[in-house]
């Protein structure tokens, strides 16, 4: 039986390591020719290493498919039209794009520096608007194209110390929803996903307390492998009906994330002052606040 990418060619950013991996083995299974792009960085992005991304290539062509690799920076402008015309002069086209490459620079708020912003939006959400923009073209000429892009309960429900991820991560999900948008009139479409699975990367997470011990044994249980069938299912055309959403994939749970909407609304006809809003306006909403959760508070049992 045929894949469900079978002739189709895929870019995976990412793609050396973890979950980027595991998409782009399972996505030559199913029949894909894949671009493995990896950087090589380290868990905090610094250094290169083209070892990754070479590895995975022998790996997809031991077992007879089809991939190449590509090491360069999602972040240059130029690099990332690159990956799309390797893709293209290589395999002839080009049928989905998966944004996943990434790393952490984690610190408190009041303690993260310019640097430490600046290199995480620059891959997590720059980085992935390069690849989206450079593979836009060429979706709109072929009038076909499908974007995963990862984001993070980081952003959707919030976490200690990544401020620079979460904001990054969260302003995924906007870039998402405006391709989902702007490209649907040519079948392209755009979704986003939120991966709970053990990484190098969730390797950087503090274990000082016992609850954060707990939590981390518990991500454990969660492997990169468990993310891969999602991916690849948005990347394919079996997911044809399905745009501009976000979903978790946690173990063998799959998640549909609610988005922004009002809830609650009061008005009057005469207008606000910040008085009435305090006497008025807080009472009606407070019980519908959202509390300060991480994202462990709200996802607190056992993967299944």
């Amino acid at each position: 039986m045929a894949g469900c990418l079978e002739n189709q060619v895929v870019v995976v950013t990412g793609a050396g390591r973890g979950i980027g991996r595991e998409i782009a083995l399972l996505a030559a299974k199913e029949g894909a020719a894949v671009v493995v792009n990896d950087l090589g960085v380290d868990p905090e992005g610094g250094g290169t290493n083209a070892g990754p991304a070479a590895e995975v290539v022998a790996e997809i062509q031991a077992f007879g498919g089809q991939a190449v690799a590509n090491t360069d920076s999602i972040t240059d402008p130029v690099a990332a039209e690159g990956m799309v015309r390797q893709a293209i002069d290589t395999f002839g086209r080009l049928d989905a794009v998966v944004n996943n490459a990434g790393f952490l620079r984690d610190r408190i708020f009041h303690k993260m520096s310019h640097d430490d912003w600046r290199a995480v939006h620059d891959v997590h959400l720059t980085g992935y608007w390069n690849v989206s923009r450079a593979a836009a073209t060429h979706f709109r000429e072929v009038e076909r194209g499908s974007f995963v892009h990862f984001t993070s309960a980081s952003g959707l429900v919030g976490n200690f110390g990544q401020a620079n991820y979460a904001s990054a991560k969260l302003g995924v999900v906007g870039l998402s929803k405006s391709i989902a948008l702007d490209m649907q009139r040519y079948n392209v479409r755009s979704n986003c996903i939120a991966p709970f699975a053990w990484s190098r990367l969730v390797g950087t997470i503090p274990t000082e307390t016992p609850e954060e011990k707990l939590r981390v044994e518990r991500v454990k249980t969660m492997t990169a492998a468990k993310v891969a069938p999602l991916s690849v299912f948005l990347a394919s055309d079996l997911s044809r009906d399905v745009t501009g959403q976000i979903f978790g994939s946690r173990k063998n749970e799959i998640f549909l994330f609610s988005q922004p909407r009002p809830i609650r609304s009061v008005q009057r006809t005469d207008g606000w002052t910040p008085q009435m809003l305090a006497e008025q306006m807080v009472p009606a909403f407070k019980s519908d606040f959202y509390a300060l959760s991480r994202s462990g508070d709200v996802f607190c049992w056992d993967p299944v």
